[in-house]
């Protein structure tokens, strides 16, 4: 076989659920015979898909276009960026095509453009789980796209579109290929997870002859009949996400929740217009934790949002004290062209929002490391993340790959990637905890 197999490269930025549009493209790219290559130099063009969120995003995605255009010189652009107006082209008028966020079929005609695909049945075969970004044992399962809140500090859903919820019997279908390929753990994703179905009015699907209601309780169920890790992300703290916790407690799903509170001030939650008070949010986790005491549940934050007081940071810190949250993620506050809350009074210093972020991470840090020690002396299960001649690191059911702690398994040189392992706790810092095999 001597002919030129046309050969893409490929930048993935941004968060998971813009790695799901990147492995959607990358399937597409490899079931019509495109190879994929790892270098600038090995393609014959680029594709960049971006992240527009905040500022710091746009600037790392604007970086990205402009080297892959000095080193390639043919870029496609897609993402969240493409979506932001004409910056792309006023800041690289030479890239061939831009694209926004969940944009596979318009990526695939700019690339049918300018490079035509070569067919051949040999090279256009792919797996079924098609082509992934993420370690063979895991793989976000994106149910979504989209979102119908209007959060005054968010631009995605201009980004992304108003909610559309795939059909259930699709969704089982990728993940049951996915679990046949070797994933044993399944993150679900999507804007807003709690809201999966609401669109459709949770309208009924089939999922193996059987009728299964687009609603995520029902989607959980479903997925935990497949024998692997399955972890929720993006839950808002709707009354409707109750009914998972048992769930939870029956082993059946991860004891895990992904919830953004974003503050807990009555006045601040309005402003972002957020869902649900903080006083609310307070008794639903005890209630969560009545129901299944093991319940990791990690949040993020924001600091510094125009017109917070230092009375009401303090009450975000007070709240952190009662909830003793697990993991937290705290951003400053950053404004992003577009978003409703620019144009609210009160805009603070960024060495105020920097400063108050500084302190709710220490002040958490306390709280985090209170959680762990907890977990000293218990044997724990674990998934082997990575092994080598130190031991292995691996990760707990409530530690999400990326963003949460490690497992640091001192004496697992022998266990494998992918591996389930019974761990006993033996020490913890401030994120991680130190362990050793169980004896049998």
């Amino acid at each position: 076989m001597n002919r030129k197999i046309p050969t893409v490269g490929f930048v993935s930025l941004g968060c998971p659920k813009a790695t799901v549009d990147s492995e959607q493209i990358l399937t597409r790219l490899k079931s019509e015979g495109y190879a994929i290559s790892g270098s600038y130099q090995g393609a014959d063009l680029v594709v960049v898909n971006t992240c527009g969120f905040i500022d710091a995003a746009v600037e790392e995605s604007l970086d990205a276009i402009g080297e892959a255009l000095a080193e390639n010189g043919r870029v496609i652009v897609t993402g969240c960026l493409g979506a932001k107006g004409d910056i792309v082209r006023r800041t690289h008028p030479k890239v061939l095509a831009v694209t926004g966020p969940h944009a596979a079929q318009e990526v695939m005609a700019a690339v049918h453009e300018y490079l035509p695909p070569s067919h051949d049945p040999f090279v256009d075969l792919v797996p079924p789980q098609g082509i992934r970004l993420t370690p063979q044992h895991y793989a976000y399962l994106k149910i979504s796209e989209g979102c119908n809140h209007r959060c005054t500090f968010c631009i995605i859903p201009s980004l992304r579109g108003d909610l559309v919820s795939r059909p259930i019997g699709e969704v089982m279908k990728e993940a049951e290929a996915l679990v046949d390929a070797g994933v044993r753990e399944l993150l679900v994703i999507s804007q807003d997870t709690s809201a999966y179905g609401v669109d459709i009015k949770y309208r009924t699907g089939f999922w193996n002859g059987r009728p299964v209601k687009t609603r995520l309780f029902d989607l959980c169920q479903a997925l935990g009949e497949l024998g692997v890790w399955v972890r929720l992300h993006y839950v808002y703290p709707y009354p409707s996400v109750d009914a998972l916790i048992p769930l939870m407690a029956e082993g059946r799903i991860l004891p895990y929740l992904d919830v953004p509170f974003q503050h807990a001030s009555p006045r601040i939650l309005k402003l972002m217009k957020r869902p649900a008070s903080s006083e609310n949010n307070l008794d639903r986790i005890r209630a969560w934790r009545a129901v299944c005491p093991e319940i990791t549940i990690r949040s993020t934050f924001i600091t510094g949002f125009p017109g917070e007081t230092e009375a009401e940071f303090e009450e975000l810190l007070q709240f952190l004290e009662e909830a003793e949250l697990d993991r937290v993620g705290v951003f400053a506050y950053s404004p992003v062209a577009g978003a409703a809350a620019n144009e609210l009074p009160g805009a603070l210093p960024e060495e105020v929002r920097e400063e108050r972020r500084r302190r709710l991470m220490e002040f958490q840090e306390d709280i985090s490391t209170r959680r762990l020690e907890a977990k000293i002396g218990r044997t724990i299960e674990v998934l082997v993340d990575e092994v080598d001649e130190e031991g292995a690191v691996a990760r707990s059911a409530g530690d999400a790959p990326e963003i949460d702690g490690l497992v640091y398994v001192t004496d697992g040189q022998e266990l494998e990637v992918g591996e389930f392992a019974s761990v006993t706790v033996t020490d913890c810092d401030v994120h991680d905890l130190y362990a050793e095999l169980a004896e049998a």
